[in-house]
Parts: C-alpha cells; structure tokens; sequence
C-alpha cells in the first residue's frame, strides 16, 4: 500500500485524483482483508460521481459536492471481494463529455503523452488504470464514458447492459441510459471485477438481471460496417483493418446507418433534455458553478418539447427492433472505438464537433441496449492508441470476453532499447503488443551498459530496483521477438517489487566483465538522460 502512495505522489499533479482514503486507512484496511476472495488485495478507484461513505461526492463540480451516508452497492461489492479502494477520480464534469478536459480538478492527459487527451468523460478512471497506480477501476458510460478513455489510454474497458452493475448512488447524467463501467488492464481482470459487482440492489429502479449462453469465439458470426469514416486518419484506418484479423473468420460488413442514427438522438436530440431533469435546479440556483462548455450542452435540453421527447421514443423503438433484428444473423459487431484521436488544443479548438467525432461509435450502445467491450488494438505509425470495440445483444457479456481474450496472451517486462519512444520499441507493436504500464523490478538487479551499447540486467542481490515497462503480447509472437535478440541477452523471469514475476529481458553474468554499472540511476531511461547532459 505504500507503494500506491509513492506511484500516485510521483505522478505529481496528474489531474487524476480528486480524493483518496488516508494512506493508514488503506494499510490497515489491506492487513485485515482475508485471502481467498475473489479480488483479495487488488486496488482500485471509483469515478467520482459514485458515492463511497467517507470521502465526498464531487462529479467535478466543488458546489455540488456533498458527503453521502452510505455507499454505492456497486462499489460495496468489490469492497466485499476483498479490493481496496484508492480513491475517487476525475471526470468531465456531471460525466458530460467524452474528451477528459472538462473539469476543473485538471485534465489528465493520456499515458501516451504528447498533449493527447485522456478520454472521458471517466478519465480519472482510465489513466489511474494505465499509469499502473490501481489493479482496476469504475467509471461510467452513457454515450462512451467506459470505452473512449480505454481507447486512449491502450486499456480495456467493458461497458455491461445497462442495470447489471446497480446505479444506485451513482449521480445520474442521463438516468434512463446510465450504466457502470470497468476499466483493467486485461479482459481477465475486467471479466473478474463484472462477476464480484454484478447483482441486483435493493431500491434500485433501474436494475437488471438476466444472461445468454456464453459462446466460444469457434463458429461466432461476425459482422463489421460497410463503410467507416476515420476523418482522415489514416493511422487508425489501417490499424483497424489489421485488427479484424486477430478474429477467427473474416466478419460479413453490414450497413451500420440505423445504429449511427440511434446514437444521433443522444446529444442531437431529446435525450440531451434528461440531462437537463436531473440537474436543472442546481443549474437555476448555481448559475457560475458550472463550466461553460458544461453548461452549453445542458441548456440545450430546453429546446426540445414534450412532442420531440415521443417522437424520438417511437423513432428508437424502430431503430431497436432493426437492431435486434441484426442478432438474428450476426453475434458479434466490431468496430473501431474511436475513428480518430485528438490533443487537448484540437479540442479546445472545437469542444462540442471533436466530442461528437470521439462519440460516432459509441454513443447508440446503451439507447440499444448493447453490451460492449473495448480492447487495444496496437499503436499507429505516429505512436497514437488503437482500439477495437465488440458489440453484442443486452446480457452477451460473457461471449465478448470470451472473443475479446482471443489468443493466449504474456506479458513482458523490458528495460531498455524495448522501452516505448526507444529504437527497438516497434518489435513489440508490429507484433500486436500493448502496453499495461510502468513497473519496477524487486530490489536485487543491476543495470549495466554493455560495451555494445546496450542495457543488460542482470540479478545481483546487491542491487536495487530498476524501472521496467510491462507490455502484454500473443504467446506465438514471443518466438519471433527472441529470435531478434543476440547473445548475451534471452529471456527468463524477472521478479517484480509487487511480488509477481514477468518473463522479461535478461542479461548473461559474463557479459558485464568491462560493463559500465548504471544501477544508481534507476533505469535505462535516467541513464541516457543523464549522460545526454553530460554531453551538452
């Protein structure tokens, strides 16, 4: 648990955190959670629009904070699994948006860097996920909240049917739509955390329960769209169409107008006036307590009547039934998540229009009544996140993950030249590799600089931590990664500070004879820092 603390304050002022619990109360929390329940041990964090007893309820507006009595059962469930709660994290405000700048506790910025945005409205959620300082977290998502910030930050996240995790004690942006979301930096840990949360609650109108047979990705009928717009992204197209291959078939492509025109209702039609029922009164008596840009898309809930309201009942009610007609023939749709990624300068440039790009495949879930899981999908060639979105019938969960798992996965610690932003970095990518973030290794290696220039780790019980990266992999392309790699380095396990070990890159003890130490330095990344100094 101390180890949490000293990621999050390394982090410095990310903009993830709007509150944690006291660092004693997580420890002591910690030593007192029996082994052997289903997520023993695992941190996590909680979007802060859901209410958790003890730490105050914000949705990234200070007026409207408040301290709650009780917990939200969603997150009670986990805290009944045995997880421990970090703390309560950012969004865009009232989780009115899908681009993570809305907010004025801080816009995290992606894992990725380069002033690229972090997703929203969840993106708290999402970057505590990617950055390694939680096992797992909650959001929300009612037009993408759950899937856009795990689109941007190279995570997973599952978007379940609405009423399966309980919405009870989660402050509502468009209650009839609303559901709770689960970010993980696996779908094994994601499909985990939906089992431990999953159930109805007392008093909650919304909740659901109900279950399909789940299929194995052998014999499913996949279907993708007939044509996509990427608004000229190239990047993404081409990481998108090598994605579908990781599927087995080749999915049939299908006219997906009805389901774009569905999600069209959400912000450009009356549905954008159930966001204003909620929070009208606090709009009339706080008229400075929200932002701007929250405010314009609030507001324009008035301009719809009650008429509009019926019309766009009975135009959904259409678009449904051809929906379900769809699972009639097809059970899995993929798509991309996002069609393009942008900076938080493209989006301050355009908040509303860039929103509304990041939302095309995404925001008709929910009035659909879909489930849906994102996972990534590599990088581009410019180092931006791809991702790939499966979409199937209300209750389909357990075929989506057990599609989205797809082949057998590892996960590699690497140290040096493998690093992301190093030369090497792209034998990981181009082999479907994703980042699971930053990791150090148990305090008993050193680091040398071999005479060839390149890092070797070596175990050494008089050493001390170096910084790793994890990168996640198909188990098949590992042979092909190993044959690039000369002697003295191979691969075996590497333990790491959290007790776990990875497979990762090791050097051979003979090799460091006339090997420059840069133990001290922590990692390759300060060395070469270091020694870039140095010679200016």
């Amino acid at each position: 648990m101390k180890d949490v603390f000293r990621r999050i304050r390394a982090r410095g002022d990310d903009g993830v955190w709007i509150s944690t619990v006291a660092e004693a109360d997580l420890a002591a929390r910690a030593a007192a959670v029996p082994a052997g329940l289903p997520l023993s041990g695992l941190t996590f964090a909680v979007k802060d629009n859901i209410d958790v007893a003890g730490l105050p309820t914000t949705a990234a507006c200070p007026d409207f904070a408040y301290r709650p009595a009780t917990t939200a059962p969603v997150v009670q469930r986990l805290l009944d699994a045995g997880a421990l709660l970090v703390g309560k994290t950012n969004l865009d405000q009232f989780a009115t948006g899908l681009t993570g700048t809305r907010s004025p506790y801080g816009t995290p910025e992606s894992v990725f860097g380069g002033g690229l945005i972090s997703g929203g409205s969840s993106s708290g959620s999402a970057v505590a996920v990617a950055a390694g300082l939680v096992d797992f977290a909650l959001g929300t998502d009612t037009a993408g909240s759950g899937r856009v910030p795990a689109a941007l930050n190279g995570i997973v996240g599952l978007k379940p049917t609405r009423g399966l995790l309980s919405t009870l004690g989660v402050v509502p942006a468009c209650r009839s739509l609303d559901c709770v979301s689960i970010f993980a930096p696996t779908v094994e840990r994601a499909a985990a955390v939906l089992r431990a949360a999953r159930g109805p609650a007392d008093g909650d109108p919304w909740g659901r329960t109900g279950s399909r047979p789940a299929a194995g990705p052998a014999g499913l009928r996949l279907a993708t769209a007939r044509s996509l717009d990427f608004f000229g992204d190239a990047g993404q197209e081409k990481a998108f169409a090598a994605g579908l291959g990781r599927f087995p078939g080749r999915p049939r492509e299908i006219d997906i107008a009805p389901l774009l025109e569905a999600g069209d209702l959400l912000y450009r039609g009356p549905w954008v006036a159930e966001r204003l029922a909620d929070l009208d009164a606090f709009l009339a008596g706080h008229p400075d307590s929200v932002l701007p840009v929250t405010r314009r898309v609030l507001e324009t809930g008035r301009q719809f009547s009650a008429v509009d309201a019926w019309r766009g009942l009975h135009r959904l009610r259409e678009l449904r039934a051809w929906t379900d007609r769809l699972w009639d023939t097809v059970d899995v749709l993929v798509l991309p998540t996002i069609g393009t990624t942008y900076t938080r300068d493209e989006i301050a440039a355009d908040p509303i229009g860039r929103n509304l790009e990041l939302g095309r495949y995404t925001q008709f879930a929910n009035l659909l009544d879909l489930a849906a899981i994102t996972v990534p999908n590599g990088l581009t060639a410019d180092g931006r996140p791809a991702s790939l979105t499966l979409f199937g019938p209300a209750f389909s969960e357990e075929t989506l993950i057990a599609l989205a798992a797809g082949p057998e996965l590892m996960t590699v610690a690497v140290v040096g030249l493998h690093l992301s932003g190093e030369p090497r970095n792209h034998e990981l990518t181009e082999r479907g590799a994703t980042l699971l973030g930053a990791a150090t290794t148990a305090p008993c290696y050193r680091l040398y600089r071999l005479p060839s220039g390149v890092p070797g780790l070596v175990r050494d019980d008089t050493g001390g931590p170096i910084d790793v990266e994890l990168w996640q992999l198909p188990a098949a392309a590992v042979g092909g990664l190993l044959a690039g790699i000369a002697a003295p380095l191979s691969l075996g396990r590497i333990a790491l500070a959290d007790g776990t070990e990875a497979t990762g890159f090791l050097c051979e003890a003979y090799a460091v004879g006339a090997a420059q130490d840069i133990t001290a330095g922590g990692g390759w990344r300060a060395h070469r820092c270091a020694s870039e100094r140095q010679d200016t």
